[in-house]
């Protein structure tokens, strides 16, 4: 399987350079043989060398001039054969496009995995509860639970949002969904209790079926809820409870907040976050973390400004940044501040501090100028102490970036092989490749350079995070080459993008994507707020890069060109350069 970013290997024969490929005659790297995909089409990522026709079920198709192609075919549900010619050479391929709808049972059955809920869940008391099932057409359904009987009732269409890949190929509009055979209801329980599990029946023709849920239902008391508290150093919280939700500014370890109901592994903490469990330890007696807090102190280090809040229980937290400006929300707290200490540096012109509603205390930091260079926070003891980090001093001398760190991270490595082009070439060697060659021009401008690697090594996306909070560059680059999702026009799609998760990269993500497309004259492919694990650190302006498409013939042959390769590591080290040297 393969992904955008080049996350995911494209798929199956390794060739050690692009310069093999008309040595190795047809090669074709995806789709792999008895390949399956959900999407409408798919296309065909191989080489061949350039004299000489290839042709797809007959057809002659379109080549780059080294001989690489990406054709997109569409499919119909079920097996679709493909067969490769080029010259006495021939390749059988099937493709099977799957469904994406659940299968209707076409007896008197509910569809496997199809009853919900299906994980254990905790609701409080009044809280709606929701069941659905999957049944043939013209049945009745419905489900018992606490005394009731509740009628399941048909759906009507509604649109099927597509995954959040498909904003990086354009096709993110929502297409109907027939919900035929859907059945759905909700209700509420008024009364603390364990449930159990919830009983569905079924009638067709006459006959009728009862069939367990998998999920127990547990009702949870005001009075009686549990306190959790986040054990590993940053707890993930999410606006829902699964991986598949959005992320929320991490709790530090320490945290304690009252869990208002569970689904599964996942826990509800009282000011609205989801966190997996296995982040946190239940504390036994505990009654739900509640603080005031008074004054405001402020610590001056060499590199940061330190500023602690003294609480009485280490509560929730969240951050947003902006321009000129860095709000800090403490949850379940009361304010009873009469006095905050002003301080002047060169990060902060003034504190602003409300009470909100629902209990929780809003700091905005307002700042001296657009660009943020970095936050920690951190519970000491009960106190939180949040770190801005000072801007990095910029000398004028010969060397531009002399006294300043910068982090590149080579992208993959190791067993994680990243994307593949037409020839087979690996992402995570020509990530390295370039990644030298830019830390090589960053030397020559005086900077120091941190790398995650430099050799052919898996380091695990938690271990690169780790090293960038522990080096502190003023600065840290990702450097990735690019792919597609099945469904994505290979051969059209192309350009250099740049990506950014918080507002402190910005900035540099915008200055690089555009001094690149201007200078070398790359088509664009754009800039990105998004959510990768090597643009989510706090600590510094972290922004991660995407040279080329990989899966577009043309492409991968200029991003494998060793004098372009040249050009890229000096233009983006003048990139660099230039965006220190602005007024930001």
């Amino acid at each position: 399987m393969k992904s955008v970013f080049g996350l995911v290997l494209l798929g199956s024969i390794v060739i050690s350079s692009p310069t093999l490929a008309q040595e190795q005659s047809l090669n074709i790297v995806f789709p792999t043989a008895n390949y399956q995909t959900s999407e409408e089409k798919i296309f065909f990522l191989g080489t061949a060398p350039p004299n000489g026709e290839v042709l797809i079920n007959g057809k002659p198709i379109t080549r780059s001039k080294g001989g690489h192609f990406a054709p997109n075919f569409p499919l119909q549900l079920g097996e679709n054969l493909f067969t490769v010619r080029y010259q006495n050479q021939e390749r059988q391929i099937k493709v099977t496009r799957i469904s994406s709808l659940p299968e209707i049972p076409k007896g008197l059955a509910f569809a496997k995995n199809s009853l919900t809920p299906a994980a254990d869940i905790a609701k409080l008391a009044g809280e709606l509860i929701c069941f659905s099932a999957i049944a043939p057409q013209d049945a009745t359904v419905s489900v018992k639970v606490a005394n009731q009987t509740i009628p399941l009732l048909p759906q009507p269409q509604q649109p099927q949002l597509p995954s959040n890949l498909a904003a990086l190929t354009g096709n993110n509009q929502p297409k109907t969904q027939s919900n035929v055979g859907k059945y759905e209801a909700c209700t509420t329980i008024n009364a603390a209790a364990d449930v159990g599990q919830p009983e569905f029946q079924l009638t067709l023709n006459g006959k009728t079926i009862t069939q367990l849920g998998e999920g127990k239902i547990k009702i949870l008391s005001p009075t009686q809820l549990q306190v959790a508290e986040v054990t590993v150093d940053a707890g993930v919280a999410r606006t829902g409870p699964s991986t598949d939700y959005s992320r929320l500014t991490p709790l530090p370890k320490q945290t304690r907040a009252t869990v208002t109901g569970f689904e599964g592994e996942w826990l509800r903490l009282d000011y609205g976050a989801w966190i997996n469990r296995k982040e946190t330890r239940i504390l036994s007696g505990a009654v739900p973390p509640k603080t005031i807090i008074r004054s405001v102190g402020y610590r001056q280090l060499a590199n940061a400004t330190e500023i602690v809040f003294p609480l009485q229980v280490a509560v929730p937290v969240s951050v947003q940044q902006g321009d000129r400006f860095l709000t800090l929300t403490l949850y379940n707290t009361t304010a009873q501040t009469d006095i905050i200490r002003s301080v002047d540096n060169a990060l902060i012109s003034r504190l602003d501090w409300q009470q909100l509603p629902q209990g929780s205390v809003q700091y905005t930091f307002n700042l001296k100028r657009n660009q943020q260079w970095g936050y920690k926070l951190r519970y000491d003891g009960t106190s939180l102490v949040l770190s801005l980090r000072q801007p990095p001093e910029i000398r004028k001398n010969d060397k531009p970036l002399s006294g300043i760190k910068i982090l590149l991270d080579p992208g993959h490595g190791g067993k994680e092989s990243g994307a593949s082009g037409p020839t087979g070439y690996l992402e995570k060697d020509l990530n390295l490749v370039v990644s030298k060659l830019l830390k090589d021009e960053l030397v020559k401008r005086g900077a120091t350079v941190v790398m995650t690697r430099s050799d052919d090594k898996e380091v695990s996306l938690g271990d690169r995070q780790t090293i960038i909070d522990r080096e502190e560059p003023a600065i840290s680059i990702s450097i990735h080459h690019n792919s597609l999702p099945d469904d994505g026009d290979a051969e059209k799609i192309k350009g250099f993008a740049a990506f950014w998760y918080h507002p402190q990269a910005h900035s540099l993500a915008i200055f690089l994507h555009n001094y690149i497309v201007k200078k070398l004259k790359r088509p664009s492919y754009g800039v990105f707020w998004d959510n990768l694990a090597l643009t989510r650190p706090t600590s510094t302006p972290s922004v991660l890069l995407e040279l080329g498409f990989m899966s577009n013939p043309d492409e991968f042959e200029l991003v494998t060109n060793p004098s372009e390769q040249k050009k890229e590591a000096s233009s983006i080290a003048k990139a660099i350069v230039e965006w220190f040297k602005s007024d930001r």
